[in-house]
């Protein structure tokens, strides 16, 4: 526009000129205006591709590495932009896009074939193979959500089999979709995401082999789905359709478009891990292409848009606009004189207020929101020099570490929010916990979390690395634990590799030396307030680390703490903080004492499959200890590879943790003494065990002192009052 601006200038005194030279100056001025995305010197059309924007490019030099070189192929005085490396027919090419949700990849449109199921149907030659990717540096690979597969043929199954999943359509009279050729039935199905290679295969409904040349001809495709659904299907079945490719650069291509130093906030890239490939466009308020080697260009927001909603005088600034009220602007007139000396020094710095003002105001906004000044006000009342309060991350290190919140990086979704799997750019993979809303009482947990993970050290705890307040909901970065949970372990039909005795011991003493640290060891004391197996996480040498304290508590030195509101999870809830409202160190063992009996018995600590009372695991368990069924109900693991002291030992030491009168609880210090005697003799040992114990034990009167109904009546009315409650506060993470 700058440029088309200053020729006109230039022609403004030649109004003699002859009038077609003046339209033709004014022709070569338009086109001289619209910016090239192509290198310069390069060509970017070829055929009906009328702009090829660099990676891509036609001829020596012009193309950024070899999977990008563009060959406009002439055929009978026709032109055909070809992808080389491919031999694949270029329909459209489009550079990533810069938006709010994740960036829009960059998009390629190639024609593929269509495949049938025997050779007489069609009068190709043959079935052309499917365009295959895997050989092209991780540049390109088919977009899942601009595709679809499409089949069409009765009593036939159309398969598209790649190397990560099997999809296809059974077309038949009761099929999804009546969108096809010449009237006929056919379906269509998504895809999966981000493969690069696939071939189709025609099976019967039955399972048969692929139909022979007698049956009925049956037909497959991948197809973009704008095409699919704007195409009229009257017509005949084409030889080939348009496909989406999605495509990126490497790292090794990014470092050395990196070496032009774009800076400031013109552009952005963007890492995508599976594959590995980075995507680079424009930001807001800048325009052209990123790759070129002038990078992006500032755009004259008032200039280019002549419907810009600006009260005043529009002044463009870098990446944006300002508008100037016009009484600022008839003061600035009056006071020509001085102004042409004050004029420079004042609009620079009005727009450093205005920006510093914006900058500020924002950071301010979701600093506060996300309770940046309490947990400020907790962290530096932390007296201890030596503790590691965590980084400060920023959102875009966040946004670019889990691809944007990308579903492919989900680890696992809880109450409390959702935790993502991410990368950070010097390659420590990192787990970053979003929260689901913004609420008061979602972010007095998240500094809660964050204010006890500050003071926690300790190899069986997860590690807090930092945290992030720019984004819309806080958000807290640990430490990553590659082996999942324990709950995934010890209750998922489908694992293949099952815990050991011995691996389940030492978990158990590791969990319980954690617990123990946070009750006597902490500088103030932590209460879990919500002990699980889902909680529960296994690193890579399967040793256990404490998650989760959204729900925690520090508790002063002799502070009783109540609540009134009972939080916990069905089945880990210790009943006597049910039924009192008041959470104690002993709340923390009767959760671990369940946990201890999962790893026991194999078994959900609710579960439907069991007798009504036997539904919950701690009833279950303490009841047939009592008849003398403990051997019947241990996990098959258990009885194989664990000495019957040992199980005994640590079976009557889970009894004991689920007391229902906390009272008579071991402590989590004592818990993890005896947890430790166990695993480093292995042999039994002699149990504490308190004079009302004893004498029950003596005595054989354990139903006498009510001690087993009491825990069941108050289980069976944790169990119905909970589903009564506040469902949302209770569920299990």
């Amino acid at each position: 526009m700058k440029r088309e601006k200053m020729i006109l200038t230039t022609l403004k005194p030649a109004s003699k000129m002859p009038f077609v030279i003046l339209v033709l100056a004014l022709v070569l001025a338009a086109e001289s205006s619209a910016q090239s995305l192509a290198l310069p010197g390069c060509r970017d059309t070829c055929g009906n591709l009328t702009h090829i924007p660099f990676p891509f490019g036609i001829g020596t030099n012009c193309f950024l590495a070899p999977q990008y070189e563009i060959d406009c192929q002439q055929t009978h005085g026709i032109s055909t932009p070809v992808l080389k490396n491919l031999s694949v027919e270029v329909l459209d090419i489009s550079l990533p896009v810069s938006s709010y949700s994740p960036l829009s990849p960059g998009l390629i449109k190639v024609s593929q074939p269509i495949f049938y199921s025997h050779p007489n149907c069609t009068t190709n030659k043959q079935n052309n193979p499917p365009v295959d990717l895997v050989h092209n540096n991780g540049a390109f690979f088919y977009s899942r959500h601009r595709n679809y597969f499409v089949a069409k043929g009765c009593d036939s199954l159309a398969l598209m089999v790649s190397a990560k999943a099997v999809v296809g359509c059974n077309c038949s009279s009761k099929s999804e979709s009546s969108r096809c050729f010449n009237g006929t039935t056919c379906c269509f199905t998504s895809i999966p995401n981000q493969f690069t290679r696939y071939s189709v295969k025609f099976e019967t409904p039955s399972g048969k082999a692929t139909p022979t040349v007698d049956a009925e001809c049956s037909y497959a495709f991948l197809v973009e789905e704008a095409w699919w659904f704007n195409t009229d299907f009257h017509s005949l079945l084409p030889s080939a359709v348009p496909v989406v490719l999605e495509w990126g650069i490497s790292s090794d291509d990014w470092e050395l478009l990196r070496i032009r130093n774009h800076t400031g906030s013109s552009g952005s890239c963007f890492w995508d891990l599976s594959p590995v490939t980075i995507s680079c466009s424009c930001n807001e308020g800048y325009g052209g292409n990123y790759y070129l080697p002038e990078g992006c260009q500032d755009v004259d927001e008032c200039k280019e848009d002549p419907h810009i909603n600006c009260r005043g005088k529009c002044v463009n600034r870098p990446g944006s606009y300002n508008c100037i009220d016009y009484k600022i602007i008839t003061v600035i007139g009056v006071s020509t004189g001085i102004g042409a000396v004050v004029l420079p020094f004042l609009s620079w710095g009005l727009y450093r207020h205005i920006k510093r003002r914006r900058v500020a105001k924002l950071k301010q906004k979701f600093f506060k929101r996300n309770g940046g000044l309490l947990l400020q006000q907790h962290l530096s009342s932390i007296e201890d020099s030596h503790v590691e309060k965590g980084k400060l991350f920023t959102s875009t290190e966040i946004y670019m570490a889990t691809d944007h919140f990308n579903e492919n990086r989900i680890l696992g979704r809880g109450g409390q929010g959702t935790v993502y799997k991410g990368m950070l750019l010097d390659g420590t993979i990192i787990a970053v916990k979003k929260s689901k809303s913004i609420d008061v009482g979602q972010v007095e947990q998240f500094v809660n979390e964050v204010v006890i993970l500050s003071q926690i050290n300790h190899r069986n705890v997860v590690k807090l690395r930092g945290f992030c307040l720019e984004s819309e909901v806080p958000l807290l970065v640990y430490e990553f634990v590659p082996n999942g949970t324990l709950y995934h372990y010890l209750h998922d039909a489908n694992e293949e590799f099952p815990i050991s005795w011995e691996i389940r011991l030492r978990i158990a003493n590791e969990v319980a030396g954690a617990l123990s640290y946070l009750h006597f060891a902490a500088a103030i004391p932590v209460y879990h307030r919500d002990i699980k197996s889902s909680n529960i996480l296994l690193d890579e040498k399967y040793q256990a680390k404490v998650a989760d304290f959204g729900a925690s508590k520090s508790i002063s030195i002799d502070q009783t703490h109540l609540t009134t509101m009972v939080r916990g999870t069905i089945g880990y809830l210790d009943p006597e903080y049910y039924q009192t409202s008041q959470f104690t160190d002993k709340s923390d063992v009767y959760s671990f004492g369940v946990v201890l009996v999962e790893l026991l018995t194999g078994e959900k600590p609710i579960s439907q499959l069991r007798a009504e009372e036997g539904r919950n695991l701690a009833s279950y368990f303490v009841i047939s200890m009592e008849e003398n069924h403990l051997f019947d109900v241990l996990d098959k693991e258990v009885l194989d590879h664990g000495e019957k002291e040992e199980i005994i030992t640590v079976s009557n030491l889970a009894k004991r943790c689920l007391n229902p009168n906390g009272r008579y609880r071991p402590t989590m210090k004592e818990v993890a003494m005896e947890l430790e005697q166990v695993q480093s003799l292995r042999n039994p040992t002699v149990l504490w065990q308190n004079e009302e114990e004893n004498d029950r034990i003596r005595t054989g009167s354990i139903h006498a002192s009510g001690a087993t109904p009491m825990l069941m009546r108050l289980g069976a009315e944790v169990e119905l009052t909970l589903m009564e409650e506040d469902q949302s506060l209770l569920s299990p993470r």
